[in-house]
């Protein structure tokens, strides 16, 4: 049996996989052109990939392959209507991030709120010391108790962020296509309106797309932080960049992007550096223990599928 890793790197060089071997032949690739795909999975039995983009143009030839291992929870990168009718069986991860992507989400929002890179910087440029004054307390800075803070999308991670809002002081609001008992739910417009911090925590899908589009910005309060680390196209990335450049919005936080890594003519290269705004790169998921946990279910959902079950299977949804 053959597995291929086609994007090795998005899992970080400090992570073994060697009991994979176990298996079979195991082919790493660091990275995959697309133009590179269908060459690279023609022999494969398992391709265990991230973002790399897997359709009939580049399955067409995989005669061997009877398995395709996502190492995330999103799958929107994957043909399932294709394996479905080609009995190529797709298994993904879930769960397996929701505590590092809820602490990311939190530091982000105190970070943004607090000012800390500023002072960081103050402190670190010797200006501090040449001050002869024992605080500076420019720019001003905000406390999180008692903020309302909306979250889109109340899944695993959504509902782990809330909690940590909880804990924090902040009143917690949510929008989710269908409401829960025990948290407050509102419309999306609502959330928008009614939000000091907003966090984005809901898949990419037709009906997501652009939620977070100008007219919504619009309704935000001028001191609003908006933080996206579920997908990128989720928002309006144009509109976000133009609200933060006009001042519409308190502060962005950002670990997905539509495009990525982003281009330079993208609408947030020239935001990259604003003082309210904090971009990383979509390595919220990331933790070491996060990555150990993601590649232990990896292995695991190949050894239930030749098992004959069905584990994290989503392509019989």
């Amino acid at each position: 049996m053959q597995i291929v890793f086609l994007d090795a790197a998005t899992l970080g060089e400090d992570i073994s996989t060697d009991r994979f071997q176990g298996f079979g032949e195991v082919v790493k690739y660091a990275s995959t052109a697309p133009c590179e795909v269908a060459d690279r999975i023609q022999c494969a039995d398992v391709v265990i990939l991230n973002k790399i983009k897997l359709n009939e143009t580049n399955l067409c030839n995989a005669a061997s392959l009877k398995l395709i291992c996502i190492t995330a929870t999103g799958y929107d990168n994957v043909d399932l209507a294709y394996c479905r009718s080609h009995g190529i069986a797709v298994c993904n991860v879930v769960g397996y991030s929701t505590q590092c992507v809820a602490q990311i989400t939190a530091t982000m929002a105190l970070s943004l709120l607090a000012h800390l890179p500023a002072y960081n910087r103050y402190v670190q440029s010797g200006a501090y010391s040449d001050s002869g004054v024992a605080n500076c307390l420019t720019p001003c800075y905000h406390e999180i108790y008692g903020k309302t803070w909306g979250i889109l999308g109340y899944g695993n991670i959504g509902r782990q962020v809330g909690a940590v809002a909880s804990a924090l002081g902040c009143r917690v609001i949510v929008h989710k296509r269908t409401p829960v008992d025990g948290v407050p739910c509102v419309d999306l417009d609502t959330l928008c309106r009614e939000s000091d911090i907003l966090s984005i925590h809901t898949p990419l899908n037709d009906a997501t797309r652009h939620l977070i589009d100008e007219r919504r910005i619009a309704l935000m309060k001028p001191q609003a932080i908006v933080i996206n680390v579920s997908r990128g196209a989720v928002t309006d990335e144009a509109a976000l960049a133009k609200a933060v450049l006009e001042n519409r919005i308190g502060g962005l936080g950002v670990d997905v992007y539509s495009v990525e890594p982003f281009p330079k003519d993208h609408p947030f290269y020239r935001i990259a550096n604003h003082p309210n705004v904090c971009m990383t790169p979509h390595m919220a998921w990331g933790g070491y223990e996060t990555r150990v946990r993601l590649l232990d279910e990896v292995y695991q959902n190949i050894c239930s599928f030749l098992n004959g079950e069905t584990r994290n299977r989503i392509e019989l949804g």
